[in-house]
C-alpha cells in the first residue's frame, strides 16, 4: 500500500533535501581545494585526489553493494546510508592530517554509492508512472542545488571560518533526513516497488546510455575539478568574483534541470543527447574564448546549464531501458558515471602540470565530443520517436 499523500511528499522532500546534502558533501572540495591544501600541508593535485578517490569508490562500490543489500527493505537500506553521511562528516571535518579526511571522505562515497542506486525506485514508486520524470526532475533540482547553493555557501563559509566548518554542515540535513525516511517510509520488499524493473528492457540501449553518461562525466570533471583555477588564471577574475560565478554555475545547472524536467517524459533520449551536446560546447568554448569574461561567463553558463540534465536524463532513461532489477541499472549507472568523475578528476589532474587550467577545459570538451559520437553512432534516436525504445 503506498502512504498517504502527505507521507509521500514528505519522503519525497527529504529525499530531496538527502540529494542536495550529498551532493554538495560529494563537490565541497572543489571550492576548498587551496584552502585544505594549505591547512593540511599537501598540494592542492592531492586534495583534487578527494574528488578523484571519491568517484573510484562509488564506481567500484555501487553495484556490489546494491547487490548485497538486494533483499533489504528501502528503509533500512536508507537510513543506513544516511547514518554513514552524518557520522563521516563529522569526523571528516575533524580529522588533522590527509588520510583521516581521505578515509572519511570514502566512507561517504560507499554511502552515496548505495544511495543513488536505491533513492529513485523508491521516489517514483510513490507516484503515478506517467509523472515519473518529474519526480526525478525535482530530485535532480535538489541535487543541482549543490551546485548553485551547496558549494558556494560552503566555500563562502569556510574562507570565513575555516574548511572544517562546512565539511560538517550535511551531518545536520543528513540527521533530519534520517530520522523522516525512518518514520514515514513503509518497511517493504524491494521487488515489490512499483519501479522495481524497466518499464520497456532493452540491454543494447542500456550499454549505449552507460557509457556515454560515462564520457560526460569524465569531460565535465576533466574541467570543472580545476574551475577556480581557470576562472583566476585564465579568466583573470578577482577570488570574489569567482565565489559569483560559482552561484552563476549552479544556477545555470539548476534551471537546465528544471527545464529538462519538464521534457523528460515525453523525450527522454532526445533530452539527454541535447544536454551532452551543451556540455561540449561549454566546454570547448570555455578552453577558446575563456580569456574573454563575457564569453567565459556564457559559455561557463552552458556548461552549467548541461551537467544536471545530463546524469538526470541518463537515470531517468535506466528506469526505462534497464535490462533487470532497476536499482541494479541505476548503481551501474551511478558508478559508471562516477568513474568517468574520477577519470576526468585525474585526467585534468594529469594535464594541469603541463597545459594548464586552460587545457584541462580542451581535454573535456574532446571527451564529451566523444560521448556525443556514442549517442550518435548508437542510433538510440535514429529513425525513431523519441517516445519509444523500439
Amino acid at each position: 500500500m503506498r502512504p498517504a499523500p502527505w507521507h509521500r511528499a514528505a519522503i519525497l522532500a527529504a529525499l530531496m533535501l538527502a540529494a542536495f546534502t550529498f551532493n554538495t558533501a560529494e563537490n565541497l572540495p572543489v571550492g576548498l581545494l587551496e584552502l585544505i591544501a594549505d591547512g593540511l600541508h599537501v598540494s592542492v593535485s592531492a586534495i583534487g585526489l578527494l574528488v578523484t578517490g571519491y568517484g573510484v569508490t562509488v564506481a567500484v562500490a555501487s553495484v556490489p553493494l546494491a547487490h548485497v543489500v538486494r533483499a533489504v527493505p528501502r528503509r533500512h537500506v536508507l537510513t543506513g546510508v544516511l547514518a554513514a553521511l552524518v557520522v563521516s562528516s563529522l569526523v571528516a571535518a575533524s580529522a588533522t592530517s590527509y588520510g583521516p579526511l581521505l578515509g572519511a571522505r570514502l566512507a561517504t562515497a560507499l554511502a552515496q554509492a548505495l544511495f543513488w542506486a536505491v533513492m529513485a525506485p523508491v521516489a517514483v514508486g510513490l507516484f503515478a508512472a506517467e509523472v515519473r520524470g518529474r519526480v526525478l526532475g525535482a530530485l535532480s533540482v535538489a541535487g543541482s542545488l549543490a551546485l548553485a547553493l551547496g558549494v558556494p555557501a560552503g566555500t563562502w563559509l569556510g574562507r570565513h571560518s575555516g574548511w572544517q566548518v562546512p565539511v560538517a554542515v550535511p551531518a545536520g540535513p543528513g540527521l533530519a533526513c534520517l530520522v523522516t525516511i525512518a518514520v514515514l517510509l513503509p518497511t517493504s520488499r524491494p521487488e515489490e516497488e512499483r519501479a522495481a524493473y524497466g518499464s520497456a528492457p532493452d540491454a543494447r540501449r542500456f550499454a549505449i546510455v552507460l557509457a556515454a553518461g560515462t564520457l560526460s562525466a569524465g569531460g565535465a570533471f576533466a574541467g570543472f575539478t580545476y574551475i577556480v583555477k581557470f576562472l583566476g588564471d585564465v579568466g583573470g577574475f578577482a577570488p570574489s568574483t569567482v565565489g559569483v560565478l560559482l552561484v552563476v554555475f549552479g544556477v545555470a545547472c539548476l534551471v537546465g534541470v528544471g527545464v529538462t524536467g519538464t521534457l523528460l517524459d515525453r523525450f527522454p533520449y532526445a533530452a539527454l543527447a541535447a544536454a551532452v551536446g551543451t556540455q561540449a560546447v561549454g566546454l570547448l568554448g570555455l578552453y577558446a574564448f575563456g580569456a574573454h569574461p563575457v564569453a567565459a561567463v556564457v559559455f561557463l553558463v552552458l556548461m552549467g546549464g548541461a551537467l544536471g540534465p545530463v546524469f538526470m536524463a541518463a537515470q531517468n532513461a535506466m528506469l526505462l531501458c534497464a535490462p533487470g532489477r532497476t536499482d541494479i541499472a541505476l548503481a551501474a549507472n551511478s558508478g559508471a558515471y562516477n568513474a568517468g568523475i574520477a577519470a576526468g578528476a585525474a585526467l585534468g589532474g594529469l594535464i594541469l602540470p603541463f597545459a594548464g587550467a586552460r587545457g584541462t577545459f580542451l581535454a573535456g570538451g574532446l571527451v564529451t565530443v566523444g560521448a556525443c559520437a556514442v549517442l550518435g553512432g548508437g542510433s538510440v534516436w535514429r529513425g525513431r520517436s523519441a517516445r519509444t525504445l523500439v
